[in-house]
């Protein structure tokens, strides 16, 4: 399919790809594939006055019926789902299978929420004082802004959105601007939802497409009761203080710097395999992407030339091309990113495999290369910063102490990961002296989330958890209530207090 195809499917077409100021091109060959309209400021306004009106109606619709109409949104992401999938490949430059597992996580946290819906327990908590219940109850946020990074340009949304809207509240999505055309055909197909659902109110969900000015609108508005920002640290360290100011709540997912140890007593087959889905997957364009290995020096002689000639053979080309294993860059800023980062390495003692741009015949204005292995002396600067692209930072260790020490001494805490038969190396890994991320995981690597269990991290990730298990509190407010139903008022903590 052309891309005008693949839009045209999903219900973009005529003015709504053209007569715009903002140029949508697509990683796979460098080509603009739209030109869009941007929000203004004024627009953020009112959106968030919208929403605010919004609320005021849904945070009152009971919570299952809340429910049935993220149900109805997983059937229409279901039936769009070929479609969908290949669209992200188109913007984000994800491979088809990685295309189109996003749109699977998206349907998958559809179905969490729904279940969810049901599910939005307090606690009834013992009383001190006779006669008396306490309990806690959960309500409705308020309105919720989504801030979506260009890797996963569906998925993010989803996580927010689903859990947002079970629990009563409206959402204005802002995408990054590589990736709006995603954005819009989620629109589409909630609308499809919205018109099944029948009673929903109007402006229940709102997309923005614009840039730094929009965002920075919408973020200080103090009827936005929730900010759920993917990005980098650099766009948290603004986001983070710009909420607290006004006393906002936010849910901040930022950068990774994830690593991998590697023991003696590791399957070095099984850890080949990990390393090569999650160093070079998404073209090592994940929060999640395996960037640091950290590997016992008895064991990086049989390693290095399994994990080499892997690189050497993993298919490079067009992600919509069955086959493909490695897509493009997002764009040519970011080879050029990533040539600094190999550059430092070398000059920093490393010494480099791969990195090389690829296809530049076919593709002159898309960023296509090979992953790049680069061996390492020590954890030097460029280790601990983050590359968003595919190259593996190469370290040895001696004892089991260092390597828990390299894999914790970076500023990001996001995804971690160990490879081991030894269960007290497993079990220490993690412990409180193991691992400090928020997601720490045993022969498996550090990338491919579900969505059952809270996803986020810590230090400079943000601290912010989105996704399932109890991460559905941070888009409630939460009450202790107290009721007497005696005929005294006795008080807390034994106090008399009588006239």
């Amino acid at each position: 399919m052309s891309s005008s195809e693949i839009l045209a499917a999903l219900g973009l077409s005529g003015d709504v790809l053209s007569g715009g100021m903002l140029p949508v091109r697509s990683p796979v060959d460098g080509a603009v594939i739209a030109q869009l309209r941007e929000a203004t400021v004024a627009d953020a306004g009112a959106a968030a006055a919208a929403a605010a009106e919004a609320f005021k109606v849904w945070r009152s619709v009971p919570a299952p019926r809340r429910g049935e109409l993220v149900r109805l949104l997983g059937e229409e992401l279901r039936a769009a789902k070929a479609e969908l999938g290949r669209l992200v490949s188109l913007e984000a430059g994800k491979i088809l299978q990685e295309g189109l597992g996003e749109v699977q996580e998206m349907i998958d946290i559809c179905d969490f929420a729904v279940g969810l819906s049901r599910q939005l327990y307090g606690l009834t908590i013992a009383s001190e004082r006779p006669g008396h219940r306490m309990m806690e109850t959960w309500h409705p946020l308020g309105p919720t802004l989504i801030i979506s990074a260009f890797n996963f340009p569906v998925a993010v949304w989803s996580w927010n959105a689903a859990l947002a809207l079970v629990c009563g509240n409206p959402v204005i999505w802002k995408p990054s601007e590589k990736t709006p055309l995603t954005a819009l055909a989620c629109g589409k197909i909630l609308e499809k939802a919205l018109a099944r659902f029948g009673d929903a109110p109007a402006n229940l969900s709102q997309i923005l497409i614009g840039g730094r000015a929009v965002g920075e609108a919408l973020v200080d508005d103090e009827r936005i009761a929730l900010v759920s920002a993917t990005g980098s640290t650099r766009m948290g360290r603004q986001v983070g203080p710009r909420v607290a100011k006004r006393f906002g709540r936010s849910i901040l997912e930022l950068g990774g710097n994830n690593a991998m140890i590697v023991t003696p007593s590791a399957d070095l087959d099984l850890a080949v395999r990990a390393i090569v889905f999650s160093a070079i997957g998404t073209c090592g364009q994940r929060c999640t992407s395996l960037r640091r290995l950290i590997v016992h020096e008895s064991v990086k002689d049989a390693l290095l030339p399994k994990l080499k000639a892997a690189y050497a053979s993993a298919p490079v080309g067009s992600p919509l091309d069955a086959g493909t294993l490695v897509g493009p860059l997002v764009d040519l800023d970011s080879y050029h990113r990533m040539q600094g980062a190999l550059e430092a390495a070398r000059a920093e003692g490393g010494t480099v495999t791969g990195g090389e741009r690829l296809l530049e015949d076919r593709f002159p204005n898309a960023a296509y290369i090979r992953p790049a292995i680069a061996e390492m002396p020590g954890q030097t600067d460029i280790v601990r910063a983050e590359t968003f692209a595919p190259i593996l930072y190469v370290m040895t260790y001696t004892d089991f102490e260092t390597a828990i020490a390299l894999q914790n001494d970076v500023p990001q805490g996001l995804s971690s990961c160990i490879f081991t038969n030894d269960v007290r190396e497993a079990e220490t890994f993690l412990s409180a002296a193991g691992s400090d991320c928020g997601i720490a995981n045993v022969n498996i690597g550090p990338s491919g989330a579900e969505i059952g269990g809270a996803f986020g991290g810590e230090k400079e990730t943000g601290g912010g958890r989105e996704s399932g298990s109890d991460a559905w509190k941070a888009y409630m407010r939460r009450a202790t209530n107290t009721v007497n139903y005696s005929r005294a008022l006795p008080l807390a903590q034994g106090i008399s207090f009588d006239l």
